[in-house]
């Protein structure tokens, strides 16, 4: 059988039906921009699994203020988001030849009869490899990091089961496929099929439609204790980039007067923590005399070893190449907590 990959000739129309169960919202030759507005009036298979605090790009909250308006559309992509996208075609074509199918690009797809359950499907699978009657799916196409390899050891992670039982359910799909290149020059594929994963999926839709049910109603979700931290600075960051707003008073009884608490325990500790580890450091090097390493019952115990870092001077750089100094070193702009000395000194009190 030819293998095939089709893409921008005679594209189904918006509005029409293009899986068992999913209707045609965009095409896949829409401009990024009207994309990027039009999933703002669902919930795609990357919302559900920010939803679900399995993904790193999000959560159910910065779901949340995207889907109300409250962030920016997406900009420019990331160095791993834009080499993805560029790959993707490589990907698809490469997992059509392997398996003798024929694929096409489709576009933004949503649910009959849940229209705020939608997905934006890599490829529709014309002639599915696995079926006699070559009935259709489609393939996920996943771009991943080398060091990334280990969580595809016995299938698909968390974040991809999520999305691909999504778009299953939500094109009526009984499997999909997956294709990954990891580290640009590591193809892998796999099969997620619904059955298998029967009460999963219906937790996802319940998931999903509590999600869009907190949109429509502008009420926002409650993160759970669990939440990365990490995403959630990054979205304060982006909710709140200038800091232009009059300063606020927090209640010695209310939560962020907790936090400021729990802030100072942690710097405490962690100062504690880090005297600890010299103090022990330096009986294990004197432990040493004139050694390099320990042993403890025949086996090595630790090490001294030596360590070379790249070290560039600066000031010297900028004096002798002026040039070079401006083109490779930029000023970069952060922010940092900082309590005062009075605050802090109250705190130990």
């Amino acid at each position: 059988m030819e293998t095939t990959v089709l893409a921008g000739a005679s594209a189904p129309a918006a509005g029409r039906r293009v899986t068992p169960t999913g209707r045609l919202i965009l095409s896949a030759d829409a401009d990024r921009d009207v994309w990027l507005a039009a999933r703002r009036s669902g919930i795609g298979s990357s919302d559900l699994a920010a939803i679900l605090g399995v993904s790193r790009y999000g959560n159910a909250l910065s779901v949340w203020h995207d889907k109300t308006g409250g962030l920016p559309l997406e900009g420019d992509d990331s160095e791993p988001a834009l080499w993805g996208r560029l790959n993707e075609e490589t990907v698809a074509r490469e997992w059509a030849r392997r398996n003798r199918s024929v694929v096409r690009r489709v576009g933004l797809v949503a649910n009959v009869d849940r229209p705020w359950q939608m997905c934006t499907l890599d490829r529709r699978v014309l002639e599915c490899p696995l079926a006699e009657t070559r009935e259709r799916c489609a393939v996920e196409i996943k771009c991943r990091a080398a060091f990334k390899a280990g969580q595809w050891r016995t299938g698909c992670p968390d974040d991809v089961l999520a999305q691909t039982l999504w778009q299953a359910d939500t094109c009526g799909y009984d499997h999909m496929h997956v294709a990954v290149l990891i580290g640009g020059n590591d193809f892998r594929q796999f099969v997620v099929r619904v059955t298998d994963h029967t009460q999963l999926v219906a937790d996802l839709r319940a998931a999903g439609a509590l999600a869009w049910e907190q949109i429509t109603t502008r009420r926002p979700p409650v993160l759970p204790a669990s939440a990365d931290p990490d995403v959630l600075l990054d979205l304060y960051e982006q909710l709140h980039p200038g800091r232009t707003g009059e300063p606020v008073a927090i209640d010695r009884d209310g939560d962020a007067q907790d936090a400021l608490a729990d802030y100072l325990d942690a710097v405490n500790d962690e100062r504690e923590a880090k005297s600890r580890k010299t103090r022990a450091k330096a009986a294990l090097v004197g432990a040493l005399g004139d050694a390099d390493t320990a042993y403890l019952g025949g086996r090595t115990a630790y090490s001294f070893d030596e360590e070379s870092r790249e070290y560039v001077d600066r000031a010297r750089l900028r004096e002798e190449f002026p040039g070079a100094y401006e083109a490779c070193v930029e000023d970069r702009t952060s922010r940092r907590l900082s309590i005062p000395t009075a605050v802090r000194e109250a705190h130990q009190v």
